[in-house]
């Protein structure tokens, strides 16, 4: 029974990054008849929607934008790419500037956490590898049970910003890319546009579920 749980959860956490990778190289064949590449169409979308201050970034940190510097940021393959993959990221990222514009609330509360989980989770990893011996050294019955309450706070400002996260990413791609593709590309591809945006959901839902049983594990460990 151990091993089948291993095993599910295993694949719980890893298939959907798995199928996410294959679905994004499945649409990532480059389409001559396409007008722009990725970079192109997020620098036409930001002009036309007249997103102020946004501007389009080469990265190597993956896909993403960043609200503090207002930057469309994309890989290159994205940026440079003329394919369904390419433009299907570029307007997500874009849905993400126009949250951004329009005050959307689960944006701007992912933004504030972010700063802090990523602090927690540094204190919280310490915490844990240094539990056992800030117990020998403090020889206190509830030493332990504090740096382990610690440690699962922290763990649980990352669990919270997963779950944030979650809305976050459905709204950009159902709610703004998708309508904006739609006038873009082909009504015979906006089915692969919806997989490609389906596909990196579902790395969030995993995400969101290992950060949850990681709290989880440790809110056993604490109860005992």
């Amino acid at each position: 029974m151990i091993v089948l749980a291993i095993a599910l959860l295993l694949a719980l956490f890893l298939l959907p990054n798995v199928w996410a990778k294959w679905v994004l190289s499945r649409h990532a064949r480059g389409r001559e008849e396409y007008p722009g590449t990725g970079g192109e169409l997020a620098e036409h979308l930001i002009r036309r929607l007249g997103l102020e201050g946004v501007r389009v970034e080469v990265t190597e940190q993956g896909d993403h934008y960043d609200p503090e510097a207002r930057r469309v940021r994309l890989s290159q393959e994205h940026y440079t790419g003329r394919s369904l993959t390419a433009v299907t990221v570029a307007a997500h990222e874009v849905g993400h500037a126009i949250q951004h514009r329009e005050g959307y609330a689960p944006l701007l509360a992912r933004s504030r956490l972010v700063a802090v989980a990523q602090k927690a989770e540094k204190v919280g990893a310490l915490l844990m590898m240094a539990a056992p011996f800030l117990f020998v050294l403090t020889r206190l019955p509830g030493g332990l049970v504090v740096v382990v309450a610690l440690a699962v706070a922290s763990f649980g400002t990352a669990a919270l910003v997963h779950l944030v996260t979650l809305p976050v990413e459905f709204d950009a791609s159902f709610g703004r890319a998708l309508p904006l593709l739609a006038e873009y590309i082909p009504a015979r591809d906006l089915p692969g546009a919806r997989h490609v945006l389906t596909a990196c959901a579902f790395t969030y839902v995993a995400a969101s579920l290992a950060s949850i049983l990681n709290l989880g594990r440790w809110l056993v460990i604490l109860r005992r």
